[in-house]
């Protein structure tokens, strides 16, 4: 089943970026890291929100960003958690048409984070507490900021990978992919521990 698993030509094919991160953005979203993979950690053993919604979640986050590697690897996971080819299509073509009403808000609070850059307003985040409690709430923030963090990283790296191919990205360079990449390997160590240390001096991820 997951062999046989055709992406979409939006995402399969894409030449261009939909977003282009910088390299502070990076860091911001790598020093993220420990606290929000804290809380998914907890969140396995309550499990308030199930994984098939996490996944839907990181799914949002990724169509919007635009990274291909990414998408790629939600797909595979969602395929491996039991979502069908149909939902998981409606989702990275962003149609909405598997909606469900209960995840909805959240779903939309991921697009948000997204499309600001993991700045969302701060009334979208407290619709989040409204609907699910300020734990569910902690919860969906952190898998958004992870998948966040993961699409800044996998998009220069999938403009990398289709310049292999033949097929580089409009307005994007070699310089840009590979020292995106580079830096990537060097700011992950350096911002998880100063994320360490942010969560152990109390500073909140929100």
């Amino acid at each position: 089943m997951i062999k046989n698993l055709k992406i979409p030509d939006t995402i399969n094919l894409r030449t261009e970026y939909k977003k282009r991160f910088r390299l502070g953005e990076m860091y911001r979203a790598f020093l993220l890291i420990p606290g929000a993979a804290a809380k998914m950690i907890g969140n396995r053993g309550k499990s308030l929100i199930g994984k098939d919604f996490v996944e839907r979640l990181q799914l949002a986050v990724t169509v919007v960003n635009g990274c291909a590697a990414c998408s790629y690897a939600h797909t595979y996971l969602a395929l491996k958690q039991g979502m069908n080819n149909e939902e998981i299509h409606s989702f990275l073509n962003g149609d909405g048409l598997y909606l469900k009403q209960e995840e909805a808000k959240a779903i939309v609070f991921a697009q948000h984070f997204a499309d600001t850059r993991g700045f969302p307003k701060q009334d979208a985040y407290q619709s989040l507490i409204d609907e699910y409690g300020t734990e569910k709430a902690r919860i969906i923030l952190s898998a958004v900021q992870l998948t966040m963090a993961g699409n800044i990283y996998g998009i220069p790296y999938s403009a990398f990978v289709s310049r292999l191919k033949g097929k580089p990205y409009k307005d994007s360079s070699l310089i840009y992919e590979l020292g995106m990449h580079i830096a990537g390997f060097i700011f992950l160590p350096i911002a998880l521990i100063h994320g360490i240390a942010r969560s152990i001096t109390a500073f909140s991820n929100i």
